[in-house]
């Protein structure tokens, strides 16, 4: 099962996904290798954001 935040990724690179095919950067072939790259940079960049900041010491 998926959580909240695979599932926001998911959406967001299905979107992206379908942009790159309407202007022909991303084909049928492709696709297989492209899409788990965006859905990775997207979903890292998620949790990148979404994880708290740990206070830093000086």
């Amino acid at each position: 099962m998926l959580d909240k935040d695979q599932k926001e990724a998911l959406q967001v690179a299905k979107e992206l996904t379908t942009k790159l095919i309407e202007v022909r950067s991303v084909s049928q072939s492709n696709i297989a290798e492209v899409f788990p790259a965006i859905f990775n940079v997207v979903y890292t960049t998620i949790l990148t954001v979404s994880r708290p900041e740990t206070p830093r010491r000086s």
